[in-house]
């Protein structure tokens, strides 16, 4: 080997050498971290329900006297005091019941719920009544429904408040309350029934035969 081969040999060998220390004196590359995933929970609150338009006495009054078939002065009377008491209702349900007891009885119903800017939607309600309590009827009923911002709500138990019946203008009404909800049936004066009797009424979506 002659002598500049011999330098080019060792020349190389330094260079390696230093890079090779170079290399172990380096501090480990920190590791590459994934990115987190999408936060699939929403870090906002859920918008609460658009609260419900109420209706005024005087739309009450006018729907109260056409489906009830009174005078607009015999409704008003009525609804005045429900006005007072309760404020405005947020919905309405139109229809028809047939009732009757010995003693025990039963309730059965279907209309229609109305709510401001919504399509109307088919309501079913039965239930047991149980007190000094005789006869039967069959009769419209206009229930006024306050504090119910979603249709579906009105689909459960009603139970009666005790000693809320009374009867004004030849219409007679009582309060049923359930989950925040109130409910206040209106029926005619002539076999209302609203004595002594207690029970409950269920909304539900489709007819039920057994009241309980």
């Amino acid at each position: 080997m002659n002598r500049r081969t011999l330098i080019l040999s060792s020349v190389c060998a330094l260079a390696l050498t230093g890079v090779a220390r170079a290399q172990d004196a380096a501090p480990p590359a920190a590791p590459v971290e994934a990115p987190p995933p999408p936060n699939s929970t929403p870090s906002y609150p859920a918008a609460a329900p658009a609260k419900a338009e109420g209706y005024t006495r005087d739309e009450i009054v006018s729907n109260v006297s056409d489906f009830m078939g009174v005078t607009a002065e015999g409704a008003g009377g009525l609804v005045e005091k429900l006005f007072a008491k309760n404020g405005r209702p947020t919905a309405y349900i139109a229809g028809e019941e047939g009732s009757g007891a010995i003693v025990v009885g039963g309730r059965y119903g279907r209309g229609l719920l109305y709510m401001k800017g919504r399509e109307p939607m088919e309501v079913y309600w039965q239930g047991p009544s149980i007190g000094w309590d005789f006869g039967g009827n069959a009769s419209r009923v206009f229930t006024l429904v306050y504090d119910m911002d979603d249709p579906v709500t009105i689909f459960q138990r009603f139970p009666g408040v005790e000693g809320s019946a009374y009867l004004i203008g030849g219409l007679g009404v009582n309060f049923q309350k359930a989950s925040g909800i109130t409910l206040a049936p209106i029926r005619a004066g002539v076999g209302v029934r609203l004595g002594a009797n207690v029970g409950y009424l269920a909304y539900t979506k489709k007819r039920n035969i057994f009241p309980f």
